[in-house]
């Protein structure tokens, strides 16, 4: 599905986000990912934009549940656009897979965080659950 420019803006506003020209912009690259990216991934896509604007940017839309972050090991935070109507809630994360081989994250958007019983009074906000292996492309390398 292309997104249109209206989409965003109302995406951002649902979200409680001021839409910007750079936000917009932002937002646009973002969706272009099919997967997981990084902060690195997102400034080569937008060589205009300088690193605290981006920074910034990916904070705001993680903290109204636009995005989540994905903690994968790498030592490179990854970001997901939320695809459960692009809210997320902790009960709407799914699982991601992190390939050992070509260090990509995957999004299993149709694999959900198992139920995690926790004692009375934690409030949990955020779940991470990572499986790692080898990505289908990789496997198949490595059956040659």
């Amino acid at each position: 599905m292309t997104e249109t420019e209206s989409d965003r803006l109302e995406l951002l506003t649902r979200h409680e986000i001021r839409p910007t020209a750079v936000r917009l912009l932002v937002l646009r690259e973002i969706g272009a990912f099919r997967n997981t990216f990084s902060m690195a991934d997102l400034e080569a896509a937008l060589e205009s934009v300088d690193k605290s604007t981006v920074f910034r940017t990916l904070t705001l839309f993680a903290d109204r549940h636009l995005l989540h972050v994905i903690e994968d090991g790498s030592g490179s935070t990854k970001y997901c656009l939320c695809r459960n109507d692009r809210v997320c809630g902790v009960e709407e994360l799914h699982c991601h897979f992190y390939c050992e081989a070509c260090q990509k994250t995957f999004c299993l958007d149709h694999t959900h965080v198992p139920a995690v019983r926790y004692p009375t009074g934690f409030k949990v906000r955020q779940i991470d659950y990572l499986l790692k292996g080898r990505c289908p492309a990789c496997a198949k390398k490595d059956d040659r």
